[in-house]
């Protein structure tokens, strides 16, 4: 099994800044991809940004709507990724989940989730 811890929501101002972390531990030997996904109240679940990790690691892919204001990265020793949030918006208001790509010691490749952290953009 493979276990996704968040941490780093809160409150902030338009405008302001936050940093989430994801760390990834259990049973795994090789880790793929990890991102970030949102869900607003009322809306689908949403892509936020991803990086690879290992062979291409550092590759990422952002949706437009943060491009340019959040900036994702991973450390590959720690199994942890960042989410580094800057000019936040109101409608960036979600729960945030932190998911990964992982095979682990059995050579089993899943897809795991963490269970999410608020992330509050309010004045």
């Amino acid at each position: 099994q493979v276990q996704l811890v968040e941490s780093g929501g809160g409150l902030v101002q338009p405008g302001g800044s936050l940093r989430l972390s994801c760390a990834a531990s259990g049973s795994i030997f090789r880790i793929h991809v990890m991102g970030w996904y949102r869900q607003a109240p009322g809306k689908e679940r949403e892509l936020v940004g991803v990086i690879a990790i290992g062979g291409i690691g550092g590759l990422t892919n952002y949706a437009d709507s943060v491009a340019g204001r959040f900036t994702i990265s991973g450390d590959n020793a720690k199994n942890t990724v960042y989410l580094e949030m800057n000019s936040l918006k109101p409608e960036d208001t979600a729960v945030y989940y932190c998911n990964a790509v992982v095979t682990d010691y059995s050579d089993t490749r899943g897809d795991y989730w963490g269970q999410g952290t608020q992330v509050t953009v309010s004045s």
